[in-house]
């Protein structure tokens, strides 16, 4: 049985990868955006947290999140997001009989990939490599192609050129 171990920093920065259950050849999350963008809407009113980075792609997504000081559960906001997305899209995935059982939805891995951002540096690799995932996937050419995607509003803010891309971004293996 595996052995999970999180570290939980309050006020820590994290860096996150949630998976869809069925990964190929499956668009659920960029098909149902506005259902996404609400379910952490809400979770971000209900339980605060900073976006500091974040990305969304076909059947995946990368996010980089700071919690308020005093306060380490990202587990309960992931958990929530999760549960808000599934309520606001139509059932039409398939599910496995334990799932049936379970009154479990197929559209989630059940698990997520978490990672303490540890110092500046780590911050910065992680930023980076969020921002260069769909570049990374082959879904563009241009990290700016990518609509669903922080670097956006990073480039307003002058913290990435436009035509921002990093070379070695492309061979990092964070949160896969």
């Amino acid at each position: 049985m595996p052995d999970f171990r999180r570290l939980f920093v309050p006020g820590g920065s994290y860096f996150f990868t949630v998976n869809l259950l069925e990964r190929r050849g499956n668009r659920l999350l960029i098909e149902h955006i506005d259902a996404l963008r609400e379910a952490v809407r809400k979770t971000k009113h209900e339980r605060p947290f900073r976006i500091d980075a974040w990305v969304v792609l076909p059947e995946h997504t990368h996010m980089m999140l700071t919690l308020p000081p005093g306060d380490a559960d990202f587990s309960s906001r992931i958990r929530a997001i999760k549960v808000r997305f599934n309520r606001a899209i139509p059932a039409t995935e398939r599910r496995s009989e334990t799932r049936i059982n379970n009154g479990e939805r197929g559209i989630w891995q059940r698990r997520f990939w978490e990672h303490l951002i540890r110092d500046e540096r780590d911050f910065e690799t992680h930023f980076d490599y969020v921002h260069y995932n769909p570049v990374k996937h082959e879904h563009v050419t241009r990290v700016a192609d990518w609509p669903h995607s922080t670097f956006h509003r990073c480039v307003e803010r002058g913290l990435y050129p436009r035509d921002w891309t990093v070379a070695d971004a492309a061979d990092a293996t964070i949160g896969e």
